[in-house]
């Protein structure tokens, strides 16, 4: 399929500055007027409108198909089996949007952000203007700023928006980077000093008379996910509070129909894409921060496009007046889109909300890529390549990322515990926060690197933050404490299970709740109790060293060491522990017992 010509409507609809995008769902139904959509006397616009709405999140600069399970779907089979689909790639994200757009006039493209951060290499080691450059040729109109849009802090955020060459790196190839199209929103993102968003809360798509908004939102826990660095002098308000402030301002603007792009997001019932999570009624089939959220948004609000959670869902969550109203995310890394229709009311301005359809659609990837596409891809690969293609390792299968304890993870936090000793012999234990590690390692892994090899892309996918390895004392008692923090206090709700290394060992019980779920009489290190009252050296990376993902415990430490960073020591560990001839086996992920 050849390339899209750009298109020229962000400039020709007098689009203004206001929010962004929208998402999917599977649909509420109610007959419009037999006439609805069709013109009155031959001439004039009738007065209903379908507004085509495309949305995506959590695309993390998987600019290449993402490998693994992190590059496939599970699709609800009518027979109630599932099937996996190979899905992602933004050559075949590409040539879907396009395709899908055919025959739509009006189309809005929208995200509902962590369009970069944590990126594979191909984009991360440019601080993401490949992936800025590759939504431009998207046509993306809109998208609202997520957590890892603050990974290198606000400053850089506006270098993205903006254009400008990196302030230490330079101009890569001896081009200046000249920055979004689109606009990114961050309504509740506020400077400390000034008390204003850093940048733009909404934006308005206008065309022939049809008004749509869009407010866009991160998640208002954002300090806590996010290094204090990338935080510093910068306020995060309530998320429901926020878009229902400004939907007023575009109200008053005249704009009455919304959509908040929000970077938060729910787990649904099933893991499907195409779960029907409306099965049992309206907001069943989904449970997590963005139901309270969304029953909280005005009514003025007619759509919800969110993320954060990389699940994938369409769903209806009542708005506070009763209301059914659309709550939709495209899971991650750019696997899937969502293909929602609004349809706009020409008399009131407004979206009949009862004509409201969505669903996810998969981006498969047995349709021809976009020529553009590969054209980028290959630019920076042949920037990329004489760094990524370096072997640094060697597996004998898959080291997967999945379950509550994963062989990655261990992987991780055994390489941060031969650093810690390296540093300093007195290094007990280790312990990896599972947000941190964006992939496993493929055994058959694509080109002409030879299977079982581990190559410094690969390491860069799974540990692209730059985190530091580093030691700090703890007394046993804190070292419980620490464990228990990962079921109990802010991670109550959603638990973060830290990944241990080689010795220590416990039960978490599913069974119960809160912190009892850690079996406090189980937990051995090497064997042996842990003694309330000595004193433990433990490795973590900078991010848990300071209390992030809610661990205040571990962020006081004390007699601190910092280390080199978190991909250096895999890669050393790598290294000294596998060869060609000798590859290193996968962890069995065996040191936590869980009981459910």
């Amino acid at each position: 399929m050849p390339a899209a010509p750009r298109r020229t409507r962000r400039r020709t609809h007098g689009l203004l500055a206001a929010a962004a995008g929208l998402a999917t769902a599977a649909a509420l139904t109610a007959a419009l007027p037999a006439d609805a959509h069709e013109s009155d006397h031959g001439h004039r616009p009738g007065r209903y409108q379908d507004v085509q709405l495309l949305s995506f999140n959590d695309l993390h600069g998987n600019l290449e198909p993402p490998s693994g399970s992190s590059g496939r779907v599970t699709e609800l089979q009518p027979d109630g089996t599932t099937k996996t689909i190979d899905a992602g790639g933004v050559e075949y994200l590409a040539t879907h949007l396009r395709r899908a757009r055919e025959g739509h006039p009006y189309s809005i493209t929208a995200a509902g952000g962590d369009m970069v951060g944590a990126s594979p290499l191909l984009s991360g080691l440019f601080h993401d203007e490949p992936t800025v450059e590759a939504l431009n040729k998207l046509d993306l109109d809109v998208t609202s700023v997520g957590n890892h849009e603050f990974d290198e802090g606000a400053r850089e955020l506006a270098r993205l928006q903006n254009g400008g060459c990196h302030p230490t790196d330079g101009c890569y190839a001896g081009k200046r980077f000249k920055g979004a199209d689109f606009p990114y929103l961050a309504a509740n993102v506020l400077d400390e000093k000034t008390k204003k968003p850093i940048l733009k809360p909404y934006w308005v798509w206008r065309k022939d008379g049809v008004r749509i908004g869009f407010i866009g939102v991160t998640l208002e826990g954002t300090p806590g996910i996010v290094s204090a660095d990338g935080v510093k002098g910068l306020t995060f308000k309530d998320e429901a509070e926020t878009i229902n402030k400004y939907a007023k301002v575009l109200q008053r603007q005249g704009v009455q129909s919304i959509v908040a792009l929000i970077h938060e997001g729910g787990y649904p019932a099933s893991g499907s894409y195409n779960y029907d999570c409306d099965s049992a009624g309206a907001g069943s089939g989904i449970s997590g921060p963005i139901v309270d959220i969304a029953r909280n948004v005005t009514p003025a609000v007619d759509a919800l496009v969110t993320g954060h959670t990389h699940n994938a869902y369409v769903c209806t969550v009542p708005d506070p007046s009763g209301r059914p109203r659309m709550v939709t995310s495209a899971a991650s890394f750019g696997r899937l889109y969502t293909d929602t229709t609004l349809t706009y009311d020409r008399y009131t301005g407004d979206i009949a909300r009862t004509a409201v359809k969505s669903a996810n659609r998969v981006v498969t990837r047995d349709v021809p890529k976009a020529p553009d596409m590969t054209d980028l891809i290959a630019r920076w690969n042949t920037l990329a390549a004489p760094i990524g293609n370096r072997a640094i390792g060697y597996i004998s299968a898959d080291v997967n990322n999945t379950g509550t304890e994963s062989p990655m993870g261990d992987l991780i936090a055994d390489a941060q515990l031969a650093h810690g000793r390296e540093l300093d012999p007195r290094t007990s234990l280790a312990l990896m926060n599972p947000g941190g590690v964006r992939a496993g390692l493929t055994y058959a892994a694509k080109g002409a690197e030879g299977d079982g090899v581990v190559t410094y892309a690969e390491g860069f996918t799974v540990q692209p933050f730059a985190n530091t390895v580093n030691l700090q004392d703890f007394t046993g008692a804190e070292l419980v404490q620490v464990l228990k923090e990962q079921v109990s206090g802010a991670n109550a709700a959603a638990p973060k299970i830290l990944q241990p290394s080689a010795g220590l060992t416990y039960t978490l019980d599913l069974t119960q709740s809160g912190a009892d779920r850690v079996v406090t009489g189980s937990i051995r290190l090497n064997g042996a109790p842990i003694d309330p009252a000595a004193t433990y050296r433990v490795a973590t990376n900078s991010f848990l060293a300071g209390g992030g993902d809610g661990f205040p415990t571990l962020g006081r430490g004390t007699n601190d060491l910092v280390g080199a960073d978190d991909l250096t020591a895999l890669e050393k560990y790598l290294t000294a522990n596998s060869s060609a001839t000798n590859p290193i086996a996968p962890p069995k992920a065996d040191r936590i017992t869980v009981v459910r």
